[in-house]
């Protein structure tokens, strides 16, 4: 089969993004009912991504599914490391909390020109930069 041109996988995205803003799972103020325990509706969402990445994790196992490339999809499971987990959530956590933004859909944010999340996508970057540097030294 054809490798798929790179900028293809831009189309899905983009609709991805424009899904996330029209559902309003981007939103400041739905992030901030969500950790203030006032609304389902983040819940609700991520419930439901979490049970669509379950059934289709089950389906790409039972009918071992390939790639568009045509190489066979190998799911491995997953390693636990507590002190790196907890750590990690700990600090996502907080970074999702001050900013009101995870960070995928940051390049949505960006994208429905709320400019302010422009300092939030520096921030991340230089994150994961640091991280890149550090990683030697962290509990892993």
């Amino acid at each position: 089969m054809k490798k798929v041109p790179s900028f293809l996988y831009f189309i899905p995205g983009m609709l991805f993004g424009f899904i996330l803003l029209r559902a309003e799972v981007v939103s400041w103020f739905r992030i901030q009912e969500m950790f203030n325990f006032q609304s389902f509706h983040m819940y609700g969402t991520i419930g439901s991504a979490v049970a669509v990445g379950a059934i289709s994790i089950l389906l790409i196992k039972k009918f071992k599914a390939k790639s568009l490339e045509g190489q066979a999809i190998i799911v491995t499971p997953p390693t636990y490391r507590w002190k790196a987990n907890v750590i990690g959530g700990m600090l996502f956590g907080l970074g999702w909390a001050l900013t009101g933004a995870c960070p995928g859909p940051i390049y949505s944010l960006i994208g429905a020109r709320n400019l302010p999340y422009v300092i939030v996508f520096l921030a991340a970057a230089f994150g994961a930069v640091v991280y890149d540097f550090l990683k030697s030294k962290l509990p892993q």
